[in-house]
């Protein structure tokens, strides 16, 4: 199997929906980090949101059309 590079995210929820999570975590045995990684799963899995970084990048380039970077400088 191979070992994939994580990367750092932080967010700021109200203290009600940390505990929450916390709650969630413990009845799992998870820690917060993989109970939140658990949930972001299920939830693209549930509305076919693409998991594949292939499919994740095909699926970006359709949802959002690219923006070509004006000329914004004038001539006199």
């Amino acid at each position: 199997m191979a070992v994939t590079k994580t990367t750092v995210i932080s967010v700021r929820v109200p203290p009600d929906i940390k505990a929450a999570l916390t709650a969630a975590a413990q009845a799992e045995r998870r820690s917060l980090a993989t109970m939140v990684e658990v949930m972001v799963l299920d939830y693209c899995r549930t509305r076919s949101i693409p998991l594949n970084p292939v499919d994740m990048a095909a699926a970006a380039e359709t949802a959002v059309p690219s923006r070509k970077k004006q000329n914004t400088s004038r001539k006199t």
